[in-house]
């Protein structure tokens, strides 16, 4: 079933530069979804701990048991991207101990990344793979691109090691993500996935209380955190 996808129609004259002349697409395939399966996919990576260019596919992935994040932002050599793929880095640690795989994806080449990270200081510590979505068929099927500006909006999604979209959240060019917020997540849906009666609050960390959902609860939900 096909999905009618409006365009966005705002002024994006600081994307310019990216050099995409896209037709509207308005009519796409049916995005991904929170708490349904993710179609598979595969792009052309810059592998920035390796060196050199690869590629990802999500069914790959899957078989490793692997829990999948995908960052989508607008453009390399930009402003606020930069800024979230450092701040995303300084996580990246902590996330792949979780058995996370991090890919940050754009309409951008494998060699503009190459060239992006190898230029911009800010990007020295990115080791994750950075990866190209030139045609926006990954970022049309999660919903982030902007066919008028033949870029994707800031989106990061997360996939479980059963395929599953757990989560998703989507910001316009102009508001950079924390991905303070991002591990909190993370931490969270590995911790139900091991637990899968309970559920996390909200600013849930771990060792935090978590809730039991069960008629006992309803109307009972301050006793159960604090009492």
């Amino acid at each position: 079933m096909s999905d009618e996808q409006k365009c966005h129609t705002h002024d994006h004259h600081s994307h310019g530069h990216h050099g995409h002349d896209h037709h509207c697409c308005c009519t796409c395939e049916e995005h991904a979804k929170v708490g349904k399966k993710i179609e598979n996919f595969t792009m052309d990576v810059y592998d920035p701990t390796e060196g050199g260019f690869s590629e990802v596919e999500l069914k790959k992935l899957r078989k490793a048991g692997k829990w999948v994040v995908l960052v989508f932002y607008p453009a390399d050599f930009t402003f606020v991207c930069p800024t979230e793929l450092a701040d995303l880095a300084e996580k990246h640690p902590q996330l792949a101990a979780m058995d996370c795989e991090v890919i940050s994806v754009s309409t951008d080449t494998k060699f503009t990344h190459m060239a992006w990270r190898t230029d911009e200081r800010l990007l020295a510590n990115v080791k994750y793979k950075m990866a190209a979505d030139p045609t926006g068929k990954v970022s049309r099927y999660f919903g982030v691109y902007d066919c008028e500006a033949g870029t994707a909006l800031r989106g990061t999604f997360v996939v479980n090691p059963d395929g599953v979209l757990v989560s998703s959240e989507v910001n316009f060019y102009n508001v950079g993500r924390n991905a303070d917020e991002l591990l909190r997540k993370m931490q969270a849906n590995v911790h139900l996935r091991e637990n899968p009666t309970e559920a996390c609050p909200a600013k849930w960390e771990p060792g935090k209380k978590t809730l039991t959902p069960s008629e006992k609860l309803v109307g009972k939900v301050y006793e159960a955190l604090y009492e």
